[in-house]
């Protein structure tokens, strides 16, 4: 069988309800396997109910450092992930899904001296609740927001604890907003990236991310030249969706292991991109592309790399950059080039950090988090740095 037959045959069994078929079905092609005649299933079989929405990106690989063996990630003491075996978890699609981790201390979220409270927003499109981080010097002046998507299967808590943002905004004196998807819009709690109705402005998540970002804009002293959004993985798509929709409100996007506004529009397309590198077809909103900084590991089996590329290709169709090539190392940790693209009016438009033998975790985050490299680079600082450096009209 052709790949083409492959994916209308997938198409076909998605649309049917046969949702382990049409994954095996994915997975045989994208591994080159041999594809087996699609099995029919028994009425009591067709009756079990479509999981919707699908979830998409459950994975975390940790890459070890090679040049730096001591330096593992299990000497954290957190519990990573570990493979599933066959289909059987609907939620993960057979991928892999975390284990009970140690529970995480105030300290490892937020520092002494700051606040972390709870919010909701709603709209037409739903209902979501959030953390806010509010810096302790937030008396008189306006001072920035940074709005963070976490990844599949994480909290709030997790997601700030891993990539410790809150720490940073601390020193930089900025807001941080961290809201939390919930496990009956995606079984994994991944934010729904691969859906058409969520990647266009006003409607769907994006909506409800908007809608949030304006409430603690309105509620607290924001400047609102200075808004930005980022996030990992699930997060990381559903970030590039906010750049590409809502450009007025953001004035700059991270993406860290993410993949392109557009990259998808349902399941079969989701796999392709996620194991391919997928389209970057932007649904925009008519205006300048956002500056965008990128993290990828070279290593990544979840969320191929070329997905990185593709983010960065999207965020510079506008303009005709050229290219400043960077390479480092951190200090017995990961190699890593960094690649930044400039305008016409020597103006850094995007940066993109590819980062060696790195696989589907935060650079450089705490090991006190899911998902995290802490060999580094230190994405939250560098994507803090690239955000403050820029503002809306600036």
């Amino acid at each position: 069988m052709l790949n083409q037959d492959i994916v209308r045959e997938a198409t076909r069994l998605t649309r049917a309800g046969q949702l382990v078929e049409a994954t095996a079905l994915l997975q045989r092609m994208l591994h080159g396997g041999s594809t087996p005649k699609p099995e029919h299933r028994n009425a009591a079989q067709a009756r079990f109910p479509l999981l919707d929405p699908l979830t998409i990106d459950a994975t975390a690989d940790v890459v070890g450092e090679r040049e730096a063996p001591q330096i593992s990630l299990a000497r954290s003491g957190r519990k990573r992930s570990l493979p599933l075996d066959g289909m059987g978890d609907f939620s993960g699609l057979g991928l892999r899904s975390p284990i009970t981790r140690a529970p995480l201390s105030p300290s490892d979220i937020v520092p002494e001296g700051t606040r972390f409270i709870a919010g909701t927003f709603s709209n037409a499109a739903g209902s979501r609740t959030y953390k806010l981080f509010i810096p302790s010097r937030c008396q008189k002046q306006r001072l920035p927001l940074i709005v963070m998507l976490h990844g599949c299967t994480q909290s709030p808590d997790d997601f700030a604890a891993g990539t410790r943002m809150n720490f940073l905004a601390e020193e930089q004196n900025c807001f941080v907003v961290y809201p939390e998807q919930p496990s009956g819009a995606n079984q994994s709690k991944c934010w729904n990236w691969f859906r058409t109705g969520d990647q266009r402005r006003g409607g769907g998540e994006p909506s409800m991310i908007a809608g949030i970002t304006r409430q603690i804009m309105r509620d607290h002293a924001i400047d609102p030249k200075r808004v930005y959004v980022a996030g990992l993985s699930a997060g990381g798509a559903a970030a590039a969706i906010m750049g590409a929709t809502y450009s007025d409100l953001y004035a700059a996007v991270g993406i860290h292991s993410g993949l392109a506004c557009g990259a998808a529009s349902d399941l079969t397309s989701a796999f392709v991109a996620m194991r391919q590198g997928g389209g970057s077809k932007a649904i925009a909103d008519g205006k300048t592309s956002v500056p965008t900084i990128v993290f990828h590991g070279d290593r990544d089996t979840t969320v191929h790399p070329k997905n990185g590329d593709q983010i960065i290709e999207q965020s510079a169709r506008v303009t005709r950059p050229t290219k400043k090539v960077l390479r480092g190392r951190v200090p017995h940790g990961h190699a890593y080039t960094r690649t930044v693209l400039i305008d016409g009016a020597g103006r850094a438009i995007s940066e993109h950090w590819n980062i060696d033998g790195a696989g589907h975790a935060w650079s450089g985050g705490s090991p006190a988090g899911s998902y995290t490299d802490p060999q580094g680079p230190d994405a939250t600082r560098e994507m803090l740095r690239f955000f403050l450096e820029r503002s809306l009209g600036g």
